[in-house]
């Protein structure tokens, strides 16, 4: 992964979009990292992995839950201010 500075960033900053369309690209200020710039197809699948994984771990967490009888009453108790 390439890495340039925030300056050259915005210097360059066309190049820069080229350049991500190959591979992600850091962008440190000060000798840190803030940033990484990614494609819109790269940060669309990501997304979409991200998505699937929390649907994933929804679905595991319910079907759990279930198993042990929680119910959505006491569900609703739970997440209640009274709870």
């Amino acid at each position: 992964m390439q890495t340039i500075t925030a300056n050259e960033a915005k210097t360059r900053f066309g190049e820069l979009i080229d350049r991500v369309q190959r591979e992600p690209v850091r962008v440190t200020r000060r000798n840190r990292v803030v940033g990484v710039m990614v494609s819109a197809e790269d940060y669309a699948a990501m997304r979409d992995f991200y998505a699937d994984r929390l649907a994933r771990t929804l679905g595991e967490t319910a079907r759990e839950a279930a198993e042990k009888g929680l119910t959505k009453d006491e569900l609703a108790r739970l997440l209640s201010d009274e709870g």
